[in-house]
């Protein structure tokens, strides 16, 4: 994996889409689809945007490739496009607060698998000698 400093391709990339999320708008948007995808109505709803300005804002999103939609009838669903822009945007409400939320932050960087899809962990020597 390259880092930003060893290429400006990759740094200028970043910053673009970093300006994407740099909306208030669109930050509560997103933080509201971390809850599931909804229809424009709830999310104006939740968030007290207004409809011409949350119509912009989700065309914004969607440009972006941070939401996806799905039609269903008349009604258009939004949610977030990836697991990528969910961390993003999980990790952005853990380090931006006034007071960051170390144990969130952790949370989303390391999350520990559920109990379902964790292996058991072998016993004794026939267990060890599974493991090598």
């Amino acid at each position: 994996m390259t880092a930003f400093f060893e290429s400006r391709e990759l740094a200028d990339s970043a910053a673009d889409k970093l300006k994407v999320y740099a909306q208030p708008q669109r930050l509560m948007i997103l933080s509201f689809l971390l809850c599931g995808e909804s229809v424009v109505s709830d999310i104006d709803e939740a968030t007290g945007i207004g409809q011409p300005a949350l119509s912009q804002q989700l065309a914004a999103l969607r440009r972006a490739d941070i939401v996806k939609t799905r039609r269903d009838g008349k009604q258009i669903w939004y949610d977030l496009a990836d697991d990528a822009a969910r961390l993003c945007v999980k990790s952005m409400e853990a380090l931006l607060k006034d007071v960051p939320d170390s144990e969130q932050l952790l949370a989303v960087a390391a999350p520990t698998p559920s109990a379902t899809t964790r292996k058991p962990v072998p016993v004794g020597a026939a267990g060890f000698a599974k493991i090598l």
